[in-house]
């Protein structure tokens, strides 16, 4: 596999000067010194450690994501479509049309509209730029939204007594901003917390002040295996937080990095958290967090090797967690270094395969198996399906999909952005040409959910519900939800819970070893005769 982007990637913002670039390095064949393109080499020649991350230019309004080919991904798959039968709904073309699909789900006992959950979005500047339009936009798609690491730790506002948080404003707005608009039943706001939100004592704060009902464990992420990272354009504030206990690089307290920043080498400093290291007592952690108030206790992990995979799902089923995120390599929001989401970590279709050989082991000796939420990279419907479909050994024993929803993170993000910015656009009267032919030149009419919104909350549609939140809304609960149900009604399948292997085949050889989901042309082949001449 040529890794041709190995000196030139768009996420780094380098370039090549000739595209017929050495395979193996991803130089170009002949370099030269009269060269003013700056590909990987060069810009790190002047840049150095920046080059290891996204554009910082960028950082708080993008996130970021692998550009590499991992050889196995959700297309290596296609869903199989039924003629006849139905299943969970009258066999009647009048009754099952796929409007009347029930794509609801549960993980860990938490209702959802449609099987999608959002996280985690932390201290990074992009997660609190969007954090409206991702709260909102998920309280009124009836899922679960997951307030990440760092929150309480770098909110500015946070107060402190003998080190412990006694309040973070930034964490109230967040939680706040979601139960504004939350039903109370479908989906809920979570938090996420690390080595330093331990330690700041932010567990017992959320759920004794806020309540919080859901507290998610942070292990780690499919982007990247080291702790969660930002960027502090401000001196002060980095010094500020590298008092509060965290590592920030380079060190602001000294002299000379002082000058180097004042005099404009460099315009950031990166504010880095602690690597946890989980042990065996994690069991005595979950009753103590239950003990505390928690309802549901989680844990996010990342894509680790095997035998980590397998520990994780040990110490969740004796500790008897709610439900576990696992995240596969290769999507950040924001600040992951791009050499480690290229190059580290297992993507998302081997982890659940992997996955799924730990819950069969486990429920096969009787043991407790925790829900499962997949992410990593998901984007749309099709992808979702497959996921869940792929995780049902024929009803599991009647607990259906071993998989209940998909976390996802960088798509609502585009999602929000997306929206924002088209609705500014239209302010100053600068949409595209051909949008604003298409679709209309005002939010009122460019959003297909608009109205029937409206008629649910009137004017605060635009104003208290910001149109990026409806952006999120829409592209949630419009296009993944109906597209999901559209999906179902063409295998015959009217329930989530009821999708199975038995609905999806293999298209390449890797993807049948890895799953043991036969290839395409194996499907039913042994049914022929039995078919045609009964």
């Amino acid at each position: 596999m040529a890794d041709i982007y190995a000196n030139a990637r768009s996420t780094t913002g380098t370039s090549v000067r000739r595209r017929d670039v050495n395979a193996l390095s991803g130089m170009c064949p002949i370099c030269v010194k009269e060269c003013e393109v700056l590909c990987e080499i060069g810009k790190s020649a002047f840049r150095g450690r920046e080059v290891l991350y996204p554009e910082p230019e960028q950082f708080g309004w993008s996130t970021a994501a692998s550009n590499k080919d991992y050889g196995l991904d959700w297309s290596d798959f296609n869903i199989l479509s039924r003629l006849r039968g139905a299943e969970g709904i009258e066999e009647n073309p009048d009754v099952a049309l796929f409007h009347n699909v029930n794509i609801e789900s549960n993980i860990g006992g938490i209702p959802l509209k449609i099987p999608v959950a959002i996280g985690a979005f932390g201290s990074t500047d992009v997660a609190k730029n969007n954090w409206e339009a991702l709260a909102i936009g998920a309280a009124l798609s009836g899922i679960i939204i997951i307030i990440g690491e760092n929150v309480c730790g770098v909110d500015r506002n946070s107060v402190f007594t003998d080190g412990k948080v006694e309040r973070s404003p930034e964490m109230e707005r967040r939680v706040k901003l979601f139960r504004d608009y939350w039903d109370g039943k479908y989906g809920d706001v979570a938090v996420q917390t690390n080595v330093e939100d331990q330690r700041f004592g932010v567990d017992e704060y959320v759920v004794s002040k806020l309540e919080v009902n859901i507290v998610e464990r942070k292990w780690g992420q499919g982007a990247k295996a080291i702790g969660g990272e930002i960027r502090i354009s401000s001196l002060e504030r980095a010094i500020e937080l590298k008092k509060r206990g965290y590592l920030v690089l380079p060190d602001p307290e000294d002299p000379v990095v002082q000058n180097a920043f004042r005099e404009g080498l460099f315009r950031t400093f990166e504010r880095h958290s602690r690597v946890g290291f989980p042990k065996e007592d994690f069991v005595e952690d979950v009753e103590w967090l239950r003990s505390i108030g928690a309802k549901y206790v989680t844990i996010k992990t990342g894509a680790y090797r095997p035998v980590d995979v397998a520990w994780t799902m040990k110490m969740a089923s004796e500790a008897r967690v709610d439900y576990i995120t696992f995240d596969g390599a290769g999507g950040g929001t924001g600040m992951s270094p791009v050499p480690m989401m290229n190059e580290m970590s297992t993507p998302t279709v081997y982890l659940e395969a992997q996955i799924l050989k730990c819950a069969r082991i486990l429920d096969k000796a009787g043991r407790y198996v925790p829900d499962i939420s997949m992410a990593g990279g998901f984007i749309n419907e099709t992808q979702i399906f497959k996921a869940i479909a792929l995780s049902n050994f024929n009803g599991n024993n009647g607990r259906g999909p071993y998989v209940k929803t998909i976390t996802m993170a960088r798509s609502p993000l585009t999602a929000a952005m997306k929206s924002l910015y088209f609705c500014e656009l239209a302010e100053k009267g600068k949409l595209p040409r051909n949008f604003a032919s298409l679709y209309g030149n005002s939010p009122e009419r460019f959003f297909i959910a608009a109205e029937a919104l409206k008629a649910k909350y009137g004017d605060k549609v635009g104003g208290e519900i910001p149109w990026s939140a409806v952006g999120v809304y829409t592209y949630l609960y419009e296009r993944i939800g109906i597209g999901l149900k559209q999906l179902l009604a063409g295998t015959r399948k009217f329930k989530l819970e009821l999708i199975d292997r038995s609905d999806i085949a293999a298209l390449t050889r890797i993807a049948s070893e890895v799953t043991e989901i036969p290839m395409i042309h194996e499907v039913e082949a042994d049914l022929f005769e039995e078919i045609l001449l009964s």
